[in-house]
């Protein structure tokens, strides 16, 4: 089969999949639909419909756009079912059931941003920095019932630096990520693709690390942790959904404060773990067990983020002020 024969459903919401879905159109490839999240309430009373950047993409480029609430919905399978589609691309979306992702004869495969088996879940670029892995890439996987556990077709594979935060990687993986899914396509059409069960990348005794859904409580800093911890924990949050903790003034006052970029200090002291440092005009460290956390850039509840030098400014330091 010529590519400009082969009809693909594509299946995707944020930015991350956007780029994958741009390949293929530019690359000549029929889209014969695209199925996202329906559009979303926004503003104080919920009066203004966001459509999401895939959506927003693929009208751009006069593409067949499908929006279902419930992917079990018989309408909806239908309308799938419709558009005849050899092949299913599944970027950054939802779970699947059997009758979607086993519809195409060709198959449906999803693109997920780290090397499986590890990093199983949603959220896999933010725990691989969170855990300190030097080491991340992209997955292209045939779809199967159990999620994230499908037979990998392709990987890429790419360094982590020490100073990398959540979107940078973010962002070196969806570039990569569409050329790998072409090059998925491409794959398929030929006939080259030997599908490998994740089974066999699984080396004796090697534990797997899930990459579960992030909530607010999980952003939470626990001070208790080494500086390499805390380090790794707020840039793998970095800048979306953003580590924080509570800062607690001379009179007691809380107020919660998000960590976006900071700096390790190793050092030995004696301090009670959480207590913060500063000159008040350029400088701000946190104390913990084996040194100081350096902050860089923060925001307070209803400020805008800035860098440290410039919270100083309206930041009245005291002797006795700490975080939790």
């Amino acid at each position: 089969m010529k590519k400009e024969n082969l009809r693909i459903v594509y299946m995707g919401t944020p930015d991350f999949a956007v780029e994958s879905l741009r390949r293929l159109v530019e690359g000549g490839y029929q889209v014969v639909g695209v199925v996202t999240m329906p559009d979303k309430p926004m503003g104080r009373h919920g009066s203004v419909l966001q459509p999401s950047p895939v959506k927003q993409y693929a009208v751009s480029q006069g593409l067949k756009v499908l929006q279902p609430a419930n992917l079990k919905d018989e309408a909806f399978v239908e309308e799938l079912r419709a558009l005849q589609a050899d092949l299913q691309i599944v970027v950054a979306f939802r779970m699947l059931p059997e009758v979607v992702w086993n519809m195409p004869p060709m198959g449906t495969f999803n693109l997920h941003a780290s090397l499986l088996p590890q990093y199983r879940g949603a959220a896999p670029i933010n725990w691989a920095i969170i855990n300190g892995d030097q080491e991340t890439g992209i997955t292209t996987f045939f779809l199967k019932h159990e999620i994230d556990t499908g037979e990998i077709i392709q990987q890429v594979r790419i360094p982590i630096a020490e100073t990398d935060d959540a979107e940078a990687v973010h962002d070196r993986l969806m570039e990569l990520g569409g050329s790998l899914v072409v090059e998925t396509v491409e794959a398929i059409l030929s006939g080259s693709v030997k599908p490998m069960p994740q089974e066999e990348l699984i080396s004796t005794g090697e534990a797997l690390r899930p990459a579960p859904k992030i909530f607010k409580d999980t952003c939470r800093i626990d001070w208790t942790k080494g500086v390499k911890q805390v380090y790794d924990f707020v840039r793998g949050l970095s800048p979306y959904p953003a580590a924080w903790t509570e800062l607690i003034g001379e009179d007691g006052r809380v107020q919660v404060m998000k960590i976006y970029q900071t700096e390790k200090e190793f050092a030995a002291h004696d301090l009670s773990i959480g207590t913060l440092c500063t000159d008040g005009k350029r400088w701000m460290k946190v104390a913990v067990a084996d040194g100081y956390i350096q902050l860089r850039s923060v925001q307070l509840a209803g400020k805008k983020r800035m860098s440290v030098e410039d919270f100083l400014r309206g930041f009245k330091a005291g002797k006795e002020q700490s975080v939790r």
